[in-house]
């Protein structure tokens, strides 16, 4: 069995990050979880250790707290409707991950990192949609750094029960599709399989929702 895991989240008050953080909090093979956020989660677990932090292009006041983990679990985003400028997107998708990978690097050489990026994501740059452009382009960005590092490109995502973020749109349709391998992954489902490519490594590095779904049923 590999060693405990001590894991560092962003977005946990996110629709992702909310369930990848459920997922930490009751695995036994988690000893240790840090929330980098805004704000806190109002979550209280002995496992929980929050790092409130405003401004994500410079960590320098808090590289104390960022050292002594071996996964990190970067579910920092904003959805695509909420920001309409290219260059505001680029800064919280693209710059915000460089600038926290430059300090993880330094600190936990060799982590392993899982990027929650976005189906369709499109590490050539090419794409005329500027979300999967920009999520490919911190993909990329990441392969530049020494971590063990596993992309997770999810479509839908499910919250995890109570959570109130999410696109009405996607609440209606989610029911008639939770089904599909292929297009939905459950929020905390992803956080399993996220852990256990920590735990276990994965043959695959890009996770599509059929891949993610797998890997979470994983029992190595």
């Amino acid at each position: 069995m590999p060693e405990k895991l001590s894991v560092l989240i962003t977005g946990a008050t996110g629709v992702a990050g909310s369930g990848v953080l459920a997922a930490c909090l009751n695995h036994p093979e988690v000893e240790k979880v840090s929330s980098l956020t805004r704000k806190s989660t109002g979550i209280k677990n002995e496992k929980l250790h929050e790092i409130i932090h405003a401004d994500f292009l410079d960590y320098s006041k808090i590289e104390n707290q960022l050292s002594g983990h071996n996964a990190c679990f970067w579910c920092l985003g904003t959805p695509i409707l909420k920001i309409r400028k290219e260059e505001d997107y680029h800064r919280v998708t693209y710059e915000f991950t460089m600038e926290a990978a430059k300090v993880l690097e330094k600190l936990n050489p060799g982590m392993v990192f899982c990027y929650l990026s976005a189906m369709g994501s499109d590490e050539t740059q090419n794409s005329r949609m500027m979300a999967v452009r920009i999520k490919g382009k911190a993909e990329s960005g990441l392969g530049n750094y020494n971590f063990k590092l596993f992309k997770f490109r999810p479509g839908l995502i499910n919250p995890v029960k109570g959570h109130k973020g999410g696109a009405a749109m996607a609440k209606l349709i989610y029911p008639f599709i939770k089904n599909s391998q292929k297009y939905c992954v459950e929020a905390e489902e992803m956080g399993v399989a996220m852990i256990n490519a920590a735990l276990f490594g994965s043959e695959k590095k890009n996770l599509e929702n059929r891949d993610i779904r797998k890997l979470a049923k994983s029992k190595k």
